[in-house]
């Protein structure tokens, strides 16, 4: 697919918004903004420079104004060091001193309720107010390293009850009460349902929970799960009104071709994982090969993308946020060169 092809194609019908900080030119124009980061594995780096490489990403991010900086659980996939997911908020917290930094997100049907009552917990005591924990029903990875993972074979059928089991290890503990999370008991950390289809959303408003929808790479029940989301919303002790955050893709650079090119990284990573071949990011490139099937694909992947100068990134925020009505918009922004993610993520901002 040409340049302009990808242009028309993601700037018409992506969703996507910003708000919050010095660095923005309109605070009161756009939600809040927010930073998905995978602690990319670049070809040819290691991954102490994956983790150094989202430590200087999130000190961006903070400087910036973002709101929050989430980092997601994937496992047996070269071009991602964020497995140990609650291990590098801590390391990334440590680093930072006031953006949020949280999960987005632990994937709970690989892990006990109570090891993340007991992790996050642990995090929130050490950087108190501000982590988050977002949780999702997808393992994260294959089907091998989905079983070599998962505490039992189960896996997403029983997380609804783990979701809950999680939520009771947060709460005070009552008198003769046998198991209690230390830490963990009695701890009032943001807990978010994250998902791309309507079980997730109904799930969140049924438990009064904030809901993060996967529109950057699962986008096609966006505006399904919202609306279900919003109807059916509870209000609970965490959560007295709806709340909810769109995830996009978005790169900023000083030409939309330059923006186009530096987006081929993600689309590398995405065609070799369909055609059986994972490795690490891969430098941009301006021969990118794929059939028409494979075509297809990207665009409905990354229906939800924006990728140009900043204004042309700022009208479509805007757009996404005014269609969706979402509180938050967290940006993924997948870029090889380390000085041109910076760049991208301040230019988002509108710094």
């Amino acid at each position: 697919m040409g340049a302009d092809a990808l242009k028309a194609q993601r700037l018409d019908s992506a969703l996507c918004g910003t708000e919050r900080s010095i660095c923005l030119e309109s605070q009161m124009a756009r939600p809040r903004l927010s930073v998905l980061d995978l602690a990319s594995v670049v070809e040819g780096a290691t991954v102490a420079d994956a983790l150094a490489g989202t430590v200087s990403n999130a000190l961006v991010a903070e400087q910036c104004g973002y709101e929050r900086f989430w980092i997601a659980e994937h496992h047996n996939m070269p071009a991602v060091a964020s497995a140990a997911t609650a291990v590098v908020i801590g390391h990334v917290a440590g680093k930072t001193s006031t953006i949020r930094v949280g999960a987005g997100g632990i994937m709970l049907p690989n892990h006990p309720p109570m090891v993340v009552a007991e992790q996050f917990g642990t995090l929130e005591a050490l950087y108190p107010g501000r982590i988050d924990l977002g949780l999702g029903r997808a393992p994260g990875t294959d089907g091998p390293a989905a079983r070599a993972l998962r505490h039992r074979s189960a896996g997403g059928q029983d997380y609804p009850r783990d979701v809950v089991e999680l939520l009771g290890f947060f709460k005070k503990p009552v008198p003769g009460q046998a198991v209690v999370a230390i830490p963990g008991a009695d701890t009032t950390i943001p807990v978010w349902i994250l998902g791309s289809s309507p079980f997730s959303a109904q799930l969140a408003a049924q438990l009064g929970l904030p809901y993060a929808f996967a529109s950057h790479f699962a986008p096609a029940a966006l505006m399904q799960s919202l609306a279900l989301y919003h109807q059916h919303f509870r209000p609970s002790a965490r959560l007295d009104a709806p709340y909810t955050m769109v995830a996009v893709n978005a790169i900023a650079a000083e030409t939309t071709d330059e923006a186009e090119f530096l987006s081929t990284t993600h689309m590398q990573v995405f065609l070799n994982l369909r055609r059986g071949l994972s490795t690490q990011a891969r430098p941009p490139t301006r021969d990118l090969q794929m059939s028409a099937m494979e075509r297809q694909m990207l665009d409905g992947l990354f229906a939800y993308s924006f990728l140009g100068t900043a204004s042309e990134v700022h009208e479509g925020l805007e757009r996404v946020q005014q269609q969706t009505q979402a509180n938050e918009i967290i940006v993924a922004s997948h870029v090889y060169d380390p000085e041109l993610r910076h760049r991208s993520l301040r230019m988002i901002a509108g710094e």
